[in-house]
C-alpha cells in the first residue's frame, strides 16, 4: 500500500479566482436563489486548504450554471488563504495558515480576543452558516480510508446521512476535544430543531475517486431535496454496500508525543475482541472497550492533546 504521507496527487486544484468577488459581499461565496420557496442549502469546501476534492466538486457544479428549482443554494470556498498556499511538493503544509478552521466553532472562540487568519474568516462566514437550513461540509482524509459521513449527535443529522444512501459508513460522534467543528456549531447541534449539518470525508486527500465522491454527495443531497433537475450533472453511482451506522463511544486523546499504534491502521477496521491492545500512549496500553470495536480515522501522526482515534460500535439500522 502507498504510504499516505507520500500518496500521489491525482487531482488538479481548480482555479477559484473567478469566484472571488462572489455575489454575497463575501469573497468566494456565491448564492443562487429560486423563485419557489425552499431550504437554504450550503455546500462547503476548503475548510482545510489541502483538501481539494470539495473545491473540485463545487467548481464543477458552478460550471454547470445550476439554477435551483426552489430555495437558496450557496457555494462556500472557506479557507481560501490556506488553499492559495497549496504546493504539490509539500501538500500537508497548506491544511491551515495559523490554526485549524474546523476547531473554532464555539461562541467562546468566535467572540474571544484571539486573532488568526482562520478566525477572521470564520467570523465573516458565521452569519452565512447561521442562515443555513442544511449544510454539507466536504472533507478528505490522510489515510486511504473508505468514504464516511460524520453526522454529529442529532437524530436529524443521522437521518440525513442515511437518506443520502452513500457513503456506506455513517458515524455519529461528538467531535474533538481540541475544539468544536462547524457541523457542531450552534443550532446544527441542538437536540431539537431543524437546522442540520453533516460532514462527508470523501476519501484519501488526492485520489481521483475522492473528487467523484464529493460531487456525488452534493448531487445526492440536491436531487433528494428536489432542488435541481435530476438530469443535471453526471448520473449517480450505483449504491455499493448497505450503509452501516457507527456510534462513537469515546475519543482517545493522546497525552504524550510518544503515542503509537500496534499496526498500520487506516480506519474502519473492526477489532473483534474486547481488550485488544491497539496502541500505546507512552507506557499506557490503549485497549478496545468491547467486541467488534470500529476504529474511526486513526491519526498517522499524533501529538499530545490531539485525537488519536475514535472508537465506536455498529448499531442496528433504525426502522
Amino acid at each position: 500500500m502507498t504510504d499516505p504521507l507520500f500518496a500521489p496527487i491525482e487531482l488538479t486544484p481548480p482555479d477559484i479566482a473567478p469566484y472571488r468577488t462572489g455575489n454575497t459581499g463575501l469573497d468566494h461565496v456565491i448564492t443562487l436563489t429560486a423563485e419557489e420557496p425552499g431550504p437554504h442549502v450550503v455546500l462547503n469546501a476548503l475548510v482545510h486548504g489541502n483538501e481539494i476534492s470539495g473545491a473540485i466538486a463545487l467548481d464543477h457544479l458552478l460550471r454547470l450554471r445550476l439554477k435551483p428549482l426552489r430555495g437558496r443554494l450557496t457555494f462556500v470556498f472557506a479557507n481560501t488563504d490556506a488553499y492559495q498556499r497549496f504546493d504539490r511538493q509539500t501538500p500537508y503544509a497548506s491544511r491551515f495558515v495559523d490554526e485549524d478552521f474546523n476547531r473554532l466553532w464555539s461562541v467562546e472562540r468566535l467572540d474571544g480576543r484571539c486573532d488568526s487568519v482562520e478566525l477572521r474568516r470564520a467570523r465573516r462566514l458565521r452569519p452565512l452558516y447561521q442562515s443555513a437550513d442544511l449544510l454539507l461540509d466536504l472533507h478528505s482524509m490522510t489515510a486511504d480510508t473508505a468514504p464516511l459521513t460524520l453526522c454529529g449527535r442529532t437524530t436529524r443529522g443521522r437521518d440525513l446521512a442515511l437518506g443520502l444512501g452513500h457513503p456506506a459508513w455513517v458515524v455519529a460522534d461528538g467531535g474533538h476535544s481540541g475544539g468544536r467543528r462547524l457541523i457542531d456549531f450552534g443550532a446544527f447541534a441542538e437536540p431539537e430543531g431543524a437546522r442540520t449539518a453533516i460532514l462527508v470525508e470523501c476519501g484519501q486527500h488526492w485520489r481521483a475517486d475522492t473528487a467523484v465522491v464529493a460531487l456525488e454527495s452534493c448531487l445526492r443531497l440536491l436531487r433528494g431535496l428536489e432542488m435541481i433537475d435530476p438530469t443535471v450533472g453526471p448520473r449517480l453511482l450505483p449504491r455499493a454496500d448497505p450503509q452501516r451506522l457507527v456510534d462513537v463511544t469515546e475519543a482517545v486523546t493522546a497525552s504524550s508525543d510518544q503515542f503509537r499504534f500496534t499496526a498500520p491502521f487506516i480506519g474502519l477496521e473492526v477489532i473483534g475482541r474486547a481488550g485488544t491492545v491497539i496502541g500505546w500512549d507512552g507506557d499506557r496500553a490503549i485497549r478496545t472497550p468491547y467486541d467488534d470495536c470500529v476504529l474511526i480515522m486513526p491519526a498517522l501522526r499524533v501529538k499530545a492533546g490531539q485525537t488519536a482515534v475514535r472508537l465506536g460500535r455498529i448499531l442496528p439500522q433504525p426502522d
